[in-house]
C-alpha cells in the first residue's frame, strides 16, 4: 500500500469525504498527519465518516463542512467560511463527483447535473480558493478526473445537454473539463511563479458506490439498480483506487500539471500516465473553456 508522506502542519480540504476514494483520501492524509477538511453535501453522512476515521486513525484531526457542488451558492458560502477562518489552506482535493443519472437532471443554477456538479461547482471553488492556496506558499490542487475523460469531448454548443442528453457522454466532458481546468491552472502558476502546484489523477475501475448513486437518482427503490457484481472488467478496492488521487494531492514527486492512474490502465499501483489525445485538441481548449466556465459562474479573474 502506498505511503503518504508526511503531511504535518498541512491543512487539507477534500470534496466527497463521506464515501469511496474521498473518504479514504481524507483517512489516509490524516494518518499522514494533516488536518483535513472534510467538505460533504450531507452532514449526517460526513459525520458518520469522521467517526469511522477517528476510530482507525488516533488523533485524526478532522473536520466535517458542507458544502453542495451542485448550488453555487453553496459553495461560495463554504469558501467565504474557509477564507474567514484565518488558518492556511495548503491543499485542495477535487474529489466529488457524480455518475451517469439515466435522465437529465439540473443543478439548483440550472446547469446539467454531471457538468455542475463534476466541473462548475469545483471550478467556482478552485477559483475562489486559489489567492489562498497561493498564498500558504506550498499549495497543491489535486483534481480527480476519469479515464472517461478519454472519449470526452467539450460541446461548446451545448454544454448544458439540452438538444440530446447522453448520460456517459455528459459524465465525460465533466471528467475531461476538470483535466482542462487541472491543465489551465499548472498553465497559469507556471507562467506567474507562483508557489501551486496542480495535478489530475484518475482512480481505473474502482469499486464504489459511485457507478450505482448516479444511475439510481431517477429510479424508484424497488428499480434500483444493485452494486456491480465486477467479476467481468478488472477492478480494485478503493483503498488501492485512491492512490492516484493520494500520489497527486501529497507526494513530492508530483509534477506540475502531470495526470496520475493505475499502471494497468484499471488497477495496479500509481504511475503517471499520458494526458489523453481529447485534452490535447489545440493549445486554446482549456483556456476557452475557463473563459466560459467564469461567466457561468460569476467566478473572480483569478486567472486569465
Amino acid at each position: 500500500m502506498y505511503q503518504v508522506p508526511d503531511q504535518t502542519g498541512r491543512r487539507v480540504i477534500v470534496t466527497g469525504a463521506n464515501s469511496g476514494t474521498g473518504k479514504e483520501a481524507a483517512k489516509r492524509l490524516a494518518a499522514a498527519g494533516a488536518s483535513v477538511i472534510m467538505a460533504v453535501r450531507s452532514l449526517d453522512k460526513g459525520e458518520n465518516a469522521r467517526t469511522e476515521i477517528e476510530a482507525s486513525v488516533a488523533g485524526a484531526r478532522l473536520e466535517v463542512r458542507r458544502i453542495d457542488l451542485a448550488d453555487l451558492g453553496s459553495v461560495r458560502e463554504f469558501a467565504a467560511k474557509i477564507l474567514t477562518d484565518g488558518k492556511p489552506i495548503h491543499t485542495l482535493v477535487n474529489n466529488a463527483g457524480v455518475m451517469t443519472p439515466p435522465k437529465r437532471l439540473e443543478t439548483t443554477d440550472g446547469f446539467e447535473l454531471q457538468f455542475g456538479s463534476n466541473f462548475l461547482g469545483p471550478f467556482l471553488l478552485t477559483s475562489l480558493l486559489i489567492p489562498a492556496l497561493v498564498e500558504s506558499g506550498a499549495g497543491r490542487i489535486a483534481t480527480m478526473s476519469s479515464g472517461v475523460a478519454t472519449w470526452g469531448s467539450i460541446h461548446f454548443a451545448d454544454l448544458q445537454w439540452r438538444l440530446h442528453y447522453n448520460p456517459w457522454a455528459a459524465y465525460a466532458q465533466s471528467k475531461l473539463a476538470d483535466m482542462l481546468m487541472g491543465m489551465h491552472i499548472a498553465r497559469i502558476a507556471t507562467a506567474k511563479k507562483w508557489p501551486l502546484t496542480s495535478t489530475i489523477a484518475h482512480p481505473g475501475y474502482t469499486r464504489t458506490n459511485l457507478q450505482t448513486a448516479g444511475a439510481n437518482l431517477t429510479r424508484r427503490p424497488e428499480e434500483a439498480r444493485p452494486p456491480a457484481a465486477h467479476t467481468l472488467i478488472p477492478s480494485q478496492a478503493v483503498e488501492q483506487g485512491a492512490e492516484p488521487l493520494l500520489f497527486a494531492a501529497a507526494d513530492p514527486r508530483a509534477e506540475q500539471g502531470a495526470y496520475y492512474g493505475p499502471r494497468g490502465g484499471l488497477t495496479g499501483p500509481t504511475k503517471r500516465v499520458a494526458l489523453p489525445g481529447s485534452a490535447r485538441r489545440g493549445p486554446d481548449q482549456a483556456a476557452s473553456l475557463w473563459a466560459v466556465a467564469r461567466q457561468l459562474t460569476g467566478s473572480p479573474a483569478i486567472i486569465r
